[in-house]
């Protein structure tokens, strides 16, 4: 007989009733009810009852709501089987749930209905959006086709009556999804136009050729909601959603494209450029605007580069990355939801997304689509000096004097656009006739030399072959449909004019600027032409004497900027300059042309597609980059350094970036490590701030602690601007020359380290600034860290960053630590501690685990080279340690995917060190020797070192000292060859 013990039916869409229709049984296990998952909750239950006999019950459950899977969890009931009961929940729509309809500053009640939206004030948060979405969105998916690689569908707006967005255009009524499995840590989904084509990013990925992920290998699974629509990523290892779009707020127009996402977590990172004032992004109701743009650091400012890159942490700690291949200008709204909102004015939308699971791999995993940072010069990572407002070239040979009086080391020395005639592209000054002459001496000393390039070219000139030969090889942006050129207005002073720098900005730029065009970097001319004018800058062929033997470039004012807003006469497209939705920009209340050219600016890509400049503005820094250092490299036959203010995803591969124009202050001293860690996600690894700042007077303190900060920075470069006083580490006192030099002595020290972590970021797309978080997701301590980071896994950087303070509040992540200093361990973990930190100490600790190659240091990197090297051997818990340690020429182009270079492994187990060489495809000609080994941590007396080769032991002169306090094995006089094999044993 068939026993119906109950109904269950929900008789209303809040209750759950649950009838006992027959009882003629009673289990004997007292069976109850304790869990009940409710599914397809759109809103967030945040009270249930439990009633019997219409009489409420006590009950202690509680309530679990996961808005990803609309999905209830309802725990700790006691419902007993055999028994009647009434379950009834209240739903609140949360102000969370909110998803801002009119992303505006002008919303108003009446504009928001017209939308279809629903309008309600609040007073708890003004950020949270009075206008949002009531309904769905209006596309539904048809035709889905599923293959083993993906799957494509047809997306249909339901309605088309629906606005976009105020002003806009409607709707488009047809899209295509397609979702592409490319491997099993990567998947690709793209919504676009299929019946009219529209502008793509045309910046070229890593992708294989077909894709080569299985079903049983890949880290994600993907669904697709049909109606509303929506896509879903799913990590199959956890069912962690990490990515959820089945939001009301998607829509697609030509000129205004929004989609939104729940995130897993409130632990987002990336998104710029932009200042931002944690490492993490605060999801509190901040939308930041993403736009190219002549914009020193600022808050909720857009600046120099455009990079549409996030890592998201899941709640257990895995990591993902997602980049969307767009270059319309853009903003990003952040909810406590948590969720994330896109809204760009056009293009399409292209993402992609990468799986980790950990933080260093979804950085590896996304370089490998960019392309991997490049890997510098090893004259690049020694100091570097820089001035706008050198008066004349002996002033720079006199502060060259004065660094090599104080014996401070340095490599590199630059000259700003003073070096040229009236500001303009490959001219010098009569003020620095004597540059060319300088540039060989310093050269001959050893030291480096850079000049800076702008992009726009001045065309108020009768002889000024670069201008006239760009207007026969036809390289400027011109208006559409014309032969007429953009001229905008930047450095370049008119010719015959005296300037008067006492009247305003402003002023002086419509009394004394040039008009300026703008070369198109899309174009192939463009990039033989501008080869050519840097050839006969490097070699000068009317006048050899004047020839800039330069080893780098360093291409600034590349957003593009301008100083006229648009054009010298204005712009003539009013719907691009100032579209119907405008993000969240510096520029809102001004158009996209502010500081900039006219959208309408026609470029043509390399294969002659013609694209307008609103599309492409944002790629024109990109442009550059790769044809600066093409010409670069064919001049010096080296490999040399690009540094570049304005970069996109990829740029990486080609150059590096300085954080801007900042600003003297403390704040921007700090800021410029959250700015150096989100350029590490975003593939670029060498980065750095100018030190001390670039605009006001540097205060004392500030600077030698910026000093500090800034012998850590990748790209290391004290820089400000004209009319403030110098900064210059001899600029100061004595005092100040001894903070400078030893700072700069344990840089260089570092050096062979660093090098190693520049090519580990280089082969394999790992982080050298890299945040705390990355070596120790599991602690989530580490998740809010940004005002400490490492170098690689070993070396922890700790500054001070406040005046006045003698000591920092560092975190000391779970692990085993030495103090750099002293070699001491510090013997506390998990946990902040202040440390003392005088005015002359930055904090420095060794990570147990790991194995450092060092170097003496020397005032340039050319002889520092020579110097012996050094191991640290810095043991942990289980007294192991492991290193490696690269080397190449140090200016060879290619060496590394050439097999010229040197890799060596060390590795130490308990009391032996193993030194073996990886790749042998490089000898370096000073017959370099490993003459010290330092050991920390070791726990036993050690009487007796041997030093072996293929298993036997080899004469060796060295001498030991070991420090029962400091539990330190110092080795010294060995002459262990580099590109040899080694064994050393202590006992």
């Amino acid at each position: 007989i068939f026993l119906k013990i109950c109904d269950y039916c929900i008789i209303s869409q809040n209750v759950l009733q649950m009838n006992v229709v027959n009882n003629n049984y009673n289990d004997p296990n007292n069976l109850k009810f304790e869990e009940i998952r409710i599914l397809g909750l759109a809103q967030e239950p945040t009270h249930v009852t439990v009633s019997q006999n219409n009489v409420v019950q006590s009950s202690s459950h509680n309530i679990t709501y996961y808005p990803a899977n609309k999905v209830a969890h309802i725990k700790g009931l006691q419902l007993e089987l055999g028994k009647s009961y009434s379950l009834q929940w209240t739903q609140v729509f949360s102000v969370n749930e909110r998803f801002d309809c009119h992303p505006n500053q002008d919303a108003t009640k009446e504009k928001c209905e017209q939308l279809g939206c629903t309008w309600n004030e609040t007073t708890s948060d003004l950020s949270i959006p009075y206008c949002y979405y009531s309904s769905d969105n209006s596309y539904s998916v048809e035709d889905v086709k599923y293959t083993s690689s993906g799957l494509i569908a047809n997306l249909t707006l339901n309605n088309i009556n629906t606005k976009a967005y105020e002003n806009s255009t409607l709707p488009i009524g047809t899209l295509l999804l397609e979702v592409k499995y490319h491997d099993n840590n990567m998947l690709q989904f793209k919504i676009y136009d299929y019946q009219n084509k529209r502008y793509e990013v045309p910046v070229p990925l890593n992708l294989p050729s077909s894709p080569t992920s299985t079903a049983e290998n890949r880290l994600y699974e993907v669904s697709v909601h049909k109606k509303p629509f929506g896509i879903q990523v799913r990590r199959k290892s956890t069912g962690t959603v990490i990515w959820d779009s089945q939001l009301p707020t998607f829509t697609f127009s030509d000129m205004f494209i929004q989609i939104s996402t729940r995130l897993p977590s409130q632990y987002i990172y990336g998104f710029g450029e932009n200042e931002h004032t944690t490492f993490r992004r605060n999801m509190n109701w901040h939308t930041w605007g993403m736009f190219s743009r002549d914009q020193p650091p600022g808050y909720k400012l857009n600046s120099y580069s455009f990079q549409p890159f996030y890592m998201a942490f899941e709640e257990d700690g895995n990591a993902h990355g997602v980049l969307l291949l767009n270059s319309n200008a853009m903003d990003v709204t952040f909810q406590p939801t948590p969720a994330l909102t896109y809204r760009t004015i056009g293009g399409i939308l292209d993402f992609y997304m990468v799986l980790g699971p950990t933080p260093e791999l979804v950085v590896q995993q996304y370089t490998a689509l960019i392309g991997r940072p490049f890997m510098p010069p090893y004259w690049s990572l020694g100091f570097q000096l820089c001035r706008y407002g050198y008066s004349n070239d002996s002033e720079i040979a006199e502060l060259v004097s004065e660094m090599k009086r104080a014996q401070i080391p340095y490599d590199v020395q630059y000259s700003d656009i003073d070096y040229m005639e009236r500001q303009m592209d490959f001219t010098i000054s009569p003020r620095f006739a004597g540059l060319p002459a300088l540039i060989n001496k310093v050269k001959e000393e050893g030291m480096r030399f850079i000049l800076i390039l702008d992009p726009a070219i001045a065309a108020n000139e009768t002889d000024y072959l670069a201008f006239t030969r760009g207007l026969n090889d036809d390289v400027f942006i011109k208006w559409p449909d014309s032969n007429d050129i953009v001229y905008g207005k930047v450095w370049p002073d008119l010719p015959n004019v005296e300037v008067n720098e006492t009247l305003d900005f402003d002023t002086q730029v419509q009394l004394y600027r040039a008009h300026a065009a703008f070369p198109d970097f899309f174009r192939n001319s463009t990039t033989e032409w501008w080869k050519r004018e840097i050839t006969e800058c490097y070699s000068n062929p009317h006048n050899a004497s004047r020839s800039l033997k330069f080893d780098g470039l360093w291409i600034d004012m590349n957003e593009p900027s301008s100083f006229v807003n648009g054009a010298v006469y204005g712009c003539r497209d009013a719907d691009l300059n100032s579209p119907p939705y405008m993000p969240y920009l510096a520029s809102r209340s001004e158009g996209l042309h502010s500081k900039t050219l006219c959208m309408e600016g026609q470029q043509y890509l390399s294969d002659g597609t013609p694209v307008r400049h609103y599309d492409v503005h944002n790629l024109y820094g990109w442009s550059q980059t790769k044809p600066t250092l093409d010409a670069l490299q064919n001049l010096t036959k080296e490999r040399g350094m690009v540094i570049t203010r304005s970069t996109y995803p990829s740029s990486g591969k080609w150059a590096g970036h300085w954080l801007g124009d900042n600003t003297a202050a403390w704040d921007q001293l700090a800021k410029s490590i959250i700015g150096m860690m989100e350029f590490s996600l975003f593939g670029v690894s060498y980065t750095g701030a100018d030190i001390c700042g670039f605009f006001q007077d540097a205060e004392y303190e500030m600077c030698a602690r910026w000093m500090q900060l800034g012998a850590f920075y990748p790209f290391s470069r004290n820089h400000n601007g004209k009319g403030v006083k110098r900064q210059d580490p001899v600029a100061w006192n004595s005092t100040f020359e001894d903070i400078s030099r030893n700072v700069l002595n344990v840089r260089y020290t570092l050096l062979p380290y660093l090098y190693t972590l520049l090519y580990e970021a280089h082969a394999h797309g790992s982080t050298v600034v890299r945040p705390l978080l990355h070596e120790f997701v599991e602690d989530r301590t580490t998740w809010e860290i940004y005002r400490q980071f490492l170098w690689g896994p070993a070396l922890l950087i700790s500054p001070v960053l406040e005046p006045s303070a003698v000591t920092v509040e560092a975190y000391i992540p779970n692990a085993r630590w030495y103090d750099y200093y002293t070699d001491e361990l510090i013997g506390f973990r998990g946990q902040f501690r202040n440390l003392s930190a005088p005015l002359e100490h930055i904090n420095l600790h060794i990570r147990g685990g790991y194995i450092l190659a060092t170097q003496s240091p020397a005032n340039t990197t050319f002889y520092s080279r020579k110097n012996p090297l050094r191991l640290i051997v810095a043991l942990n818990d289980s007294q192991l340690a492991q290193g490696q340690l690269y080397w190449d020429d140090g200016v060879r182009i290619d060496a590394y995917e050439g097999g010229i270079y040197l890799l060596t492994s060390f590795s130490a187990k308990q009391n032996i060190l193993e030194i073996k060489v990886l790749h042998h495809g490089y000898a370096d000609p000073n017959n370099l020797k490993f003459t010290e080994i330092k050991i920390l941590g070791v726990m036993s007396n050690v009487q007796n070192v041997t030093v072996s080769q293929k298993g036997e032991a080899i004469e060796s002169a060295h001498s030991l000292n070991y420090n029962s306090t400091t539990q330190v094995l110092l080795i010294t006089q060995l002459e262990l060859e580099l590109g040899r094999d080694y064994t050393v044993e202590w006992s």
